[in-house]
């Protein structure tokens, strides 16, 4: 197997990754972990990460530590926590952010564990309303990054397999059904132990979708607020009055009077324009703003409802103080995540891996996300001159925020250059030089 010369970032991650890892397995992680971080075949399956990082008559070991990962998926996910604390936290933001979302990921083959037919979001072209493979709903932290805006570094996510779909799987696979809701509840359950001690008050951005009981319900319990797309037809109602002094037991939650959400857009008067910052420009909106009671969150929102230019859109909080902008912020930053899936997919190719067995495709799905969001964190303070190369382009000097595949490519340059430096000092050095040149001519760098 190669030996590499990673950052320490991410040398650190990987002696953290090595402990969770079975002790038999161990001595596997760093070379996967670097041919997943180097690889630059243009199919990203399992055996190009291993090409990359020299593994042959190993490679069914190789194997077993994707699927182990997808086995320990808790443990390893507390780890890449600890470094976005670590490293980004401090920064930005006086509260926590992050996002949920689900999002498929095509496969092929009628052997494919946990795979089944999942809506698509994305129809493309030939308007394919649904298509086959896994679908998983991540959790991810939103970090402010002070040029470059907001970026979602994913944390964890869950499998989602549809019931009729579980049979296919080998019993001692085989995982208990839970709905999508269900699992965005336990990995907001997963949050709050791992955040229990967190003084700064964390709020969460949520698809209209999961704005449902069960999430809403964990996300009180672990005292995190909620922000998300409210339903046009949500059955509001107003504040509860004051209760009279005659009355006994406890005093209602939600009020008498039904809210109608179409009403109160189509009502001439009340509308409030203010300027705020969106997606990093400044933009001026129409709203209307109150609050209201709402049983699947369990009692007071607050309600905002946005004029566009031919419709209107309404956003809920759980956090009744919050302002306007604040609200509108978190929900234009949790579009982040989507440029996340759609990065993380295109550059990192998850998905095309190849496997069967149900934790292998888990553990690889986490791997391709832990490598997006490492990425992330080692490019965090560097330049953009570091990160953006156009020494074979000088006509191109538009400036512009470097995209995620920049950011990796310049982590590969980095780490080719301290390979060479190190190659060039020290006992045997002709030996190590000519075993660097080798590898730069077989294409495994």
């Amino acid at each position: 197997m190669l030996s590499w010369t990673l950052p320490t970032l991410l040398s650190t991650w990987i002696d953290r990754f090595q402990v969770v890892i079975d002790r038999r397995l161990r001595e596997l992680v760093p070379a996967l972990l670097a041919g997943l971080l180097l690889c630059t075949e243009r199919r990203r399956t399992c055996t190009s990460w291993f090409r990359t990082a020299g593994i042959t008559r190993e490679f069914r070991r190789a194997y077993r530590v994707v699927c182990l990962t997808g086995r320990r998926t808790s443990a390893l996910a507390g780890s890449v926590l600890h470094d976005i604390r670590t490293t980004v936290a401090s920064t930005g933001s006086d509260r926590i952010k992050l996002a949920l979302d689900d999002t498929p990921s095509p496969r092929y083959g009628p052997q494919v564990e946990g795979a089944g037919v999942h809506h698509n979001p994305t129809p493309g072209p030939a308007h394919q309303p649904f298509l086959y493979g896994h679908n998983y709903v991540t959790l991810a932290w939103l970090a402010e990054h002070p040029q470059w805006g907001t970026i979602a570094l994913p944390l964890k996510a869950e499998l989602y397999v549809r019931e009729k779909d579980l049979p296919q799987i080998e019993p001692e696979r085989r995982p208990v059904f839970r709905t999508k809701l269900e699992q965005a509840a336990g990995l907001i359950e997963w949050l709050g132990k791992q955040l229990e001690n967190e003084e700064k008050p964390i709020w969460l951005a949520i698809d209209g979708g999961y704005a449902k009981r069960p999430v809403l319900a964990a996300a009180r319990r672990e005292g995190i607020a909620v922000v998300g797309r409210l339903r046009c037809d949500a059955a509001l109602r107003s504040l509860p009055g004051p209760q009279p002094a005659s009355k006994r037991g406890p005093k209602p939650t939600y009020g008498r009077d039904v809210i109608s959400l179409a009403k109160r857009a189509g009502h001439p008067r009340g509308w409030t324009t203010a300027a705020m910052v969106l997606y990093g420009e400044e933009v001026t909106k129409t709203y209307k703003t109150f609050l209201a009671t709402w049983k699947p969150a369990g009692g007071v929102i607050r309600v905002v409802v946005v004029k566009e230019a031919d419709q209107w859109v309404a956003f809920f909080t759980t956090a009744v103080a919050a302002s306007v902008a604040e609200i509108l912020e978190m929900v234009a930053d949790r579009n982040s995540l989507e440029q996340t899936f759609k990065d993380v997919k295109e550059v990192w190719g998850a998905g095309q891996q190849q496997l069967r067995n149900l934790h292998a495709n888990v553990g690889a799905w986490h791997l391709n996300l832990w490598a997006y969001t490492m990425v992330e964190l080692w490019a965090w303070d560097r330049p953009e001159e570091e990160l953006v190369d156009r020494s074979a382009s000088p006509w191109d000097r538009a400036p512009r925020r470097p995209s995620h595949a920049d950011r990796r490519k310049a982590l590969r340059r980095s780490s080719l250059r301290e390979e060479f430096r190190q190659a060039c000092t020290g006992p045997a050095q002709r030996t190590k030089l000519q075993a660097f040149a080798e590898r730069l001519l077989h294409g495994t760098t």
